[in-house]
């Protein structure tokens, strides 16, 4: 079973190429319920319209589902999609960062460059990938760079968009060290609309291209901000979360939400968002907070009264908790003996009079106080 994510169209496979197409209105969510193998894909005549918009050639998909995506082992997602890969360091987070290191590995494969593996590198035969995707994932957009870089083009985040705006099945999670940008990006989105012909999101303000304008349509109005969008900023301490959460706050968003990997520092979401703690609870529509130490070569230790006052923070805010892993340190707990971590010098360090041996992230573990923390914000599943 096909859905149109624009004009909500149902048709079923061997009848989606031809001219009939059944409208159900109001009856639309009941359907989309009764049928677990359904999955969005724009019908032919919307595919027509989009084209025509110069967004981006969308393909049908193929006997087989058409190209996989890369599963990946980050705990908080299951596959990674990457339309652009590279990036440049803007801050202490970025000392050691497991992407640049990958792409040194990856250099002159797959895409990468040669000379310069982490350079901003645009995929665009990668755009298309999520529309063949047919059981919902968790995706994490962009795991390889940052979409809001600044030498990425605003016309090519406006490619992406569409293509999230049309896998409306999967749920898609963008981080970004560069919320300015982003937000300039939706600042320049205004709503448009003609009679007959319904209201559209219009990145660039005026009429889209298809009416004799110089906009792009990234989303329609009723469905805005997209609700599988999730948008998110890394703070790695307190610095960088007074930077960067305030701004996130002023972006329209299905789900906000803040990683803090890696964590280096202690950090106060309350004084970062400028919002009081309500007797309900709340840090300012922050959805969801996710904690992580650093792993791989010159990784630096996370003091686990970091992490405990963020689960703290978050219980009490009642907003949802992921703890990642420790990374690749562990403290002594004054119940162990010292004598099971024999360790050289340069595998031991100390922060705030706690003792530290770097053991692996596996042997470190993903239990904060004995406890598992998977919690997640909850999707939304609007038609």
């Amino acid at each position: 079973m096909f859905v149109c994510p624009e004009c909500s169209a149902v048709n079923s496979a061997d009848a989606w190429n031809g001219a009939t197409r059944e409208y159900y209105g109001d009856n639309m969510e009941e359907i989309i319920k009764g049928n677990k193998d359904f999955y969005y894909f724009i019908c032919p005549e919307c595919k027509g319209k989009m084209e025509g918009e110069n967004i981006i050639e969308l393909k049908f998909p193929e006997k087989g589902g058409g190209k996989i995506m890369s599963k990946t082992k980050i705990e908080w997602a299951t596959h990674t999609w990457n339309p652009i890969t590279g990036c440049t360091p803007v801050s202490e987070g970025c000392q050691n960062c497991y992407a640049a290191r990958m792409s040194k590995r990856l250099a002159g494969r797959y895409g990468y460059p040669e000379d310069n593996p982490f350079r901003v590198t645009f995929h665009p035969e990668r755009l298309e990938e999520p529309l063949h995707w047919r059981k919902p994932r968790m995706v994490f957009v962009c795991s390889m760079g940052d979409l809001f870089h600044e030498d990425v083009p605003f016309d090519f985040i406006c490619k992406v968009w569409n293509v999230m705006r049309y896998a409306r099945n999967h749920t898609f999670m963008l981080l970004t060290k560069h919320p300015k940008r982003m937000l300039e990006w939706f600042q320049a989105v205004q709503e448009w609309s003609e009679y007959g012909q319904g209201s559209y999101m219009i990145f660039g303000g005026g009429k889209p291209k298809s009416y004799g304008g110089d906009g792009i349509i990234v989303g329609k109005a009723k469905r805005w901000p997209l609700p599988n969008v999730w948008l998110g900023v890394t703070a790695e301490n307190q610095q960088r979360a007074d930077e960067r959460i305030p701004i996130l706050l002023q972006i329209p968003a299905a789900k906000r939400f803040v990683s803090v990997e890696p964590m280096l520092g202690p950090i106060d979401l309350i004084q970062s968002a400028g919002i009081e703690i309500t007797d309900v609870g709340t840090f300012g529509l922050i959805d969801w907070c996710i904690v992580g130490g650093e792993t791989g070569p010159g990784a630096r230790p996370m003091h686990p009264d970091w992490a405990r006052s963020l689960r703290d923070q978050c219980q009490a805010a009642w907003v949802p908790f992921f703890f990642k892993n420790w990374g690749e340190w562990l403290w002594v707990h004054p119940e162990r003996k010292r004598h099971e971590y024999s360790s050289p010098p340069e595998k031991c360090s100390t922060i705030g009079g706690m003792r530290f041996y770097r053991v692996g992230k596996k042997r470190a573990g993903r239990l904060l106080d004995g406890q598992a923390w998977d919690q997640f914000p909850e999707r939304s599943d609007s038609p």
